[in-house]
């Protein structure tokens, strides 16, 4: 297994979890469909600062330059609850490289994208982010707009590559946002829907218990990143779309 040590350290051996699941899978790649609107929005809202996580990044570079990294590599993107998810220990017969930043935004992604992503030249990618996004104030559409542009520009290094999206979780911290969160995943969705190569994991629908509110053993004390039970939910989830989007040609 290849990529940045898990967590710069972090693993945790997690039982397999069954669950009844729905999963939104489109098969195949190419151009996305045109069938989502996207409203216009500020400009200035989309910019990142390159400097913020310098560090992070940096330390991303130097173990490349130290390490190998696999070809046709399953790679994870996206913020803190990429970052501690114990990818490696998950998905163990996977070339699994973990490209996690704690309080990234889509625009922070986009700001260092060779560094996460387009110098792997994945065959999947492995989306989580807008979380942070939706916290700060940005617009459903806005994280749709940014994720699509994330998906076009990795495309530009290699057209054949699947994106699996985990939509932005239903967290006790931040329940207030869910409406607005709930709006930006269901925008993604419609995109998945409408567009090859895309695929889209519904990890939101097993976090929610039977009152409709987020299940509290799922989270840290923090109320906003998972447990390892959310985990061992979100790897029930996720692993067969990537298995499906890693077998369709």
């Amino acid at each position: 297994m290849c990529g940045m040590p898990q967590q710069f350290g972090l693993a945790a051996t997690r039982a397999a979890v069954v669950l009844a699941t729905t999963l939104v899978v489109v098969g195949g790649y190419g151009r996305m469909g045109d069938a989502v609107a996207v409203a216009p929005v500020a400009a200035q809202q989309t910019a990142a600062d390159p400097s913020r996580f310098a560090g992070e990044i940096d330390a991303f570079r130097q173990w490349d330059e130290k390490n190998s990294f696999p070809e046709d590599a399953v790679l994870f993107v996206g913020s803190s609850s990429i970052r501690l998810w114990a990818t490696a220990v998950d998905f163990p017969d996977l070339p699994v490289i973990n490209r996690g930043f704690g309080g990234s935004q889509i625009p922070d992604l986009l700001a260092h994208l060779d560094a996460v992503a387009l110098k792997y030249r994945p065959r999947v990618v492995v989306f989580y982010a807008g979380d942070n996004d939706i916290q700060a104030g940005r617009a459903p559409e806005q994280v749709l707009a940014d994720y699509r542009t994330f998906v076009e520009r990795v495309r530009t290094v290699r057209a054949d590559t699947r994106f699996v999206y985990i939509p932005i979780k239903p967290s006790i911290a931040r329940w207030e946002r869910w409406p607005e969160m709930q709006r930006a995943n269901a925008l993604v969705r419609e995109l998945t829907d409408a567009s090859p190569g895309l695929y889209y994991a519904d990890t939101a629908g097993p976090m929610l218990g039977a009152d409709g509110r987020p299940r509290p053993e799922l989270f840290v004390d923090d109320g906003l990143h998972l447990s390892a039970a959310g985990y061992e939910v979100w790897t029930a989830v996720v692993r067969p779309v990537v298995d499906r989007a890693l077998s369709t040609r």
